[in-house]
């Protein structure tokens, strides 16, 4: 497991073998989440990116708003 030590100024680094792993970039923004005392970046993408990664999902069988709890 890799790991990274935290700042003075609450910085971390991302090691380098996770960036080889990852497709992320110099400057590139990076999402926050806190869950349960648990930290995850996500990486920002531009949401034309995003066309088309839903091709040949199966619908069927797909429930109606109303149908969900």
């Amino acid at each position: 497991m890799a790991q990274t030590t935290v700042s003075p100024k609450f910085q971390v680094v991302i090691p380098k073998e996770v960036r080889q792993q990852v497709p992320i970039f110099k400057g590139q923004r990076l999402g926050v989440i806190v869950k349960n005392g648990l930290i995850t970046l996500v990486p920002d993408r531009p949401i034309a990116e995003m066309r088309g990664f839903l091709r040949g999902i199966p619908t069927e069988g797909v429930r109606e708003k109303k149908d969900r709890m």
